[in-house]
């Protein structure tokens, strides 16, 4: 059933859908493609997987009328407007790229890519042929985060003085999840790359842009198994990273992010000002979106639950949390493509995100702080 979100949606459901073509089938499978199926503008046309019979069977399983295993045939189908890419992160810039060059609107996981030079390219290319270009950045759109945004701008806590972020999740505190692209810093893989892109553009869109960062990277679990000879293979992409951000308004920023914590306390974010306190979190472990409340509290005031107006509420809820909040990220995707206007976030925003990141490793490298560019 096609979800409307809105006096734009009653009026764009008079226009055209919108072709949607699929690359990526992990993360695709469970959120992209039953999101683009609620949506009442897009329809999934096609969806690639590099073997052909794979691509067959996920078209069947989903009644998607056609597959391939070939890039350029799904970009080249004049029925295909609009393609989204969820694979992992070393194949980002090569298939966005390919998707830009056809002249096809792009939506992108995160992390943008492995490098900001890839993420200026790609912004470049979007913005010479007037494509929209979307980054699945989807705090923006879950209703607890929406509320905090709006009371940080009416100054619920006065001037900050503090920013604190904790996310310590267990998904790869096993040692013996297989060895694969994750475990490589030189495809991608790694929590800095995971979450820690997620943290870089929800500091920046909350708080605003960074004036420098100190960071550490730290591989806890260094060999992992090899899923097809058992053999244990090197670790060197990151499972935790303490960053400490300086933002532009001076402001100090502490974050510390973990895939490698049994029982960590979950997702959590905490703002303090010289007028008040906002306390956002989740102790949810399995899914990144659900289960978040927001406490606040004022002239020193104890903390109390603070509601979530209904006006902000997702339309539907699924069992997984990821799919209404990427709705709502396909939503400002389409609306880009209709007023043929970037509406963040957008690849700009990858950008940014990539930056820090990029940042991130150069400061663990040499230990030293580092500034962040104006872009």
């Amino acid at each position: 059933m096609a979800i409307l979100l809105g006096s734009y949606a009653m009026a764009s459901s008079l226009l055209p859908p919108i072709g949607v073509a699929i690359v990526g089938t992990g993360f695709g499978q469970k959120v992209h493609i039953p999101g683009f199926q609620v949506h009442h503008r897009t329809n999934v046309v096609a969806v690639y997987h590099r073997e052909l019979s794979k691509a067959q069977a996920i078209a069947a399983a989903h009644s998607i009328p056609h597959s391939s295993d070939s890039l350029d045939a799904i970009v080249a189908r004049p029925d295909v407007h609009g393609v989204s890419i969820s694979t992992p992160p070393f194949l980002h810039f090569s298939m966005a790229k390919a998707v830009l060059q056809s002249g096809k609107h792009l939506l992108l996981e995160k992390p943008t890519t492995l490098s900001a030079t890839e993420a200026q390219e790609l912004q470049a290319l979007a913005q010479a042929r007037s494509l929209m270009a979307t980054m699945n950045f989807e705090f923006r759109c879950v209703p607890a985060w929406m509320r905090l945004a709006e009371l940080l701008s009416e100054g619920y806590v006065g001037k900050l003085r503090l920013v604190k972020v904790d996310w310590l999740v267990p998904s790869r505190a096993d040692a013996s999840r297989p060895w694969n692209w994750y475990a490589r810093r030189d495809q991608g893989g790694g929590a800095l790359g995971a979450i820690g892109s997620h943290a870089f553009d929800y500091v920046s869109w909350l708080f605003g842009p960074v004036k420098r960062l100190c960071a550490r990277l730290y591989v806890s679990i260094s060999q992992r198994p090899d899923p097809t000879t058992g053999e244990l293979k090197p670790v060197d992409a990151d499972d935790t990273a303490i960053l400490l951000l300086e933002l532009a308004n001076g402001t100090p920023c502490q974050m510390n992010l973990s895939a490698a914590t049994y029982q960590g306390r979950g997702h959590w974010l905490e703002v303090y000002g010289d007028r008040g306190t906002l306390v956002l979190g989740s102790h949810n472990q399995k899914d990144y979106v659900h289960g978040f409340q927001l406490w606040g509290s004022q002239q020193g005031q104890p903390l109390t639950e603070l509601p979530i107006p209904d006006r902000l509420a997702f339309p539907k809820t699924y069992e997984d949390g990821r799919i209404a909040p990427f709705v709502r990220i396909v939503d400002r995707w389409v609306q880009g493509i209709d007023q043929v206007k970037s509406i963040a976030p957008s690849l700009q925003e990858g950008l940014y995100s990539q930056v820090l990141m990029d940042l991130a490793h150069q400061s663990s490298d040499t230990g030293q702080w580092v500034e962040v560019p104006l872009l």
